[in-house]
């Protein structure tokens, strides 16, 4: 993705700011915006036409058909768009009610666009962003609570290995794959379990069940 652009769409009432905004983002080179929709029922109509995009930043409060159920319409239709809630409202309701509709992070307008940027391209890549907004124990606080975190079988194959005494690397070599995409698999479990270390996703392993002992 690093050497691609990134094609996203922005949606939001507030025209002055819509369009400040794409001006701004597309002064980035990896950045290409595809269109703007005032609300979701506007992207309904105009995603059909522009299905090259990849990442939607859309807003909450708008006429028509709000924030919430655009993310879960974009979801539902063309899950592989992701999208990156970009809102005023800094309360847990609001936030959690977009991650919940299948928001792939939270940012707040005040968001430098560098930031913003960072933000994208992390999505873009693992397909979640956490930051001072989103915390780990956001994205499993909003799950019911009775449900065990998703993992995939790389991640589980992972976790297990994170239980001998082999190196990262060493992990990455029996995995076939590069120690970067091994980092990759490490941070999407330390942002779904909340954990930040390596002996702690191996005590959670061994408490739930998931690594062979």
């Amino acid at each position: 993705m690093q050497n691609q652009n990134i094609a996203i769409a922005i949606v939001d009432d507030h025209t002055l700011f819509r369009s400040g905004l794409a001006s701004l983002m597309e002064e980035f080179d990896e950045i290409n915006v595809l269109f703007e929709a005032v609300n979701g029922l506007d992207l309904q109509a105009k995603i059909n036409n522009n299905k090259d995009v990849q990442l939607v930043l859309m807003d909450i409060n708008m006429p028509v058909m709000d924030g919430f159920a655009a993310t879960k319409w974009v979801k539902t239709n063309y899950p592989h768009v992701h999208v990156l809630a970009l809102s005023m409202l800094e309360d847990e309701k609001a936030i959690i009610g977009m991650l919940k509709a299948g928001a792939g992070g939270y940012m707040l307008k005040e968001s430098t666009p560098s930031d913003l940027l960072t933000a994208i391209k992390v999505i873009v890549e693992k397909g979640f962003f956490v930051n001072e907004v989103v915390s780990g124990r956001l994205l499993v606080a909003m799950k019911d609570p009775d449900v065990k975190p998703l993992f995939s079988a790389r991640e589980l194959t992972f976790l297990q290995y994170c239980s001998t005494e082999l190196t990262y690397k060493e992990i990455a070599d029996l995995m076939n794959v590069s120690p970067r995409t091994v980092d990759n698999y490490r941070e999407s479990l330390f942002a779904k379990l909340n954990i930040k270390s390596r002996t702690g996703l191996v005590v959670y392993g061994i408490k739930n069940s998931l690594i062979n002992i």
